[in-house]
């Protein structure tokens, strides 16, 4: 659908008496098509011809029932407004629905049989086809959500059809943990979100014994050091999934309930995408921890029983 973002259309409705079989017949075609509604009997849709045909049918159906019906085109009167009318159209919140039950369907995957776990990857798969309809404004929640709908498939075929391929672009390498003990990991100095979370999450799941280094240019990474998170190392962004989250499927740890939310929290921090509730009060403890360490040591020190926390948190609630 091409889309006109500095345009809208506004549709203005009144309908006589009380018809209530017609408001909702109407109220569930504009929010199939993915209105937003402003006041009662107010929507409004960003300009395109085929937003204009839904509002024009909508319209037709409330003049045959005795109604009255604008149909407007306007531009917004600031930058302020325009972002208004945006955010009437976020589409965070179902995809974090979605992205929910695939969690719980892989979790499920080796308790299902094949028929049952296609139907329900492929029931999910419509539905999130209907958000991406109505998502006119795509940005990082989008591109979340194909990664796990990748990450879904993959899994579902890793359980009952090993031997397909699957799209090179998704492919990360497996590792065994074994084979990462006792080693050297280096990463840029000024430890943010991503990076000190991928830190603690090595030392805790994947090499206890782990020393880091702190890179002040990552080009002078020794090479015996396994490097994270930025260009050209061993472990960084692949695809949608951030640092964090390459190497919770590196080392097979993905469908760990606790660790998955922690991986949520630190993707939406890190490049954005499905809001986390916890999200600010992590940023803002972890900006204030910055601030009172005196490097990046100290920095994982203090941010690592506030991780510990967080992990036993999520762990039990997806236990309860």
């Amino acid at each position: 659908m091409t889309i006109d973002s500095a345009t809208w259309l506004l549709l203005i409705s009144n309908l006589p008496g009380r018809n209530p079989t017609l408001r909702m017949r109407i109220w569930r075609a504009l929010k199939s098509a993915g209105a937003g509604l402003l006041r009662d009997g107010v929507y409004v849709l960003p300009n395109s011809n085929g937003a204009r045909r839904v509002l024009e049918e909508q319209g037709r159906e409330i003049k045959a029932g005795g109604g009255l019906v604008h149909i407007l085109s306007f531009n917004a009167d600031s930058p302020e407004q325009h972002a208004a009318l945006i955010a009437l159209f976020d589409r965070a919140a179902e995809y974090a629905e979605a992205m929910r039950r695939l969690q719980v369907l892989k979790r499920e995957l080796a308790n299902l049989s094949e028929p049952e776990g296609r139907q329900r990857l492929a029931n999910i798969n419509r539905e999130v086809a209907a958000i991406d309809a109505r998502d006119f404004f795509a940005g990082e929640a989008r591109k979340q959500m194909s990664g796990a709908l990748a990450d879904a498939e993959a899994a579902l075929n890793a359980c009952f059809a090993p031997d397909e391929p699957r799209a090179a672009h998704h492919r990360i390498r497996h590792r065994k943990r074994q084979d990462y003990r006792g080693r050297t990991w280096a990463t840029r100095q000024h430890l943010w979100i991503d990076r000190v979370a991928s830190a603690w999450l090595i030392r805790r799941f994947i090499d206890p014994d782990a020393k880091f280094l702190w890179l002040k240019r990552t080009k002078d990474c020794p090479k015996r050091a396994l490097g994270f998170d930025f260009d050209g190392a061993e472990f960084t962004h692949v695809d949608s999934k951030v640092t964090f989250e390459v190497l919770l499927a590196s080392f097979g740890l993905e469908n760990e309930p606790g660790l998955a939310r922690l991986a949520a929290l630190v993707h939406h921090l890190d490049v954005g995408g499905i809001p986390i509730p916890e999200a600010p009060g992590f940023a803002a403890i972890a900006a204030g921890a910055r601030l009172l360490q005196e490097d990046d040591h100290g920095l994982l020190r203090a941010m690592t029983p506030v991780l510990d926390s967080l992990y036993t948190a999520y762990s039990n609630a997806a236990e309860d």
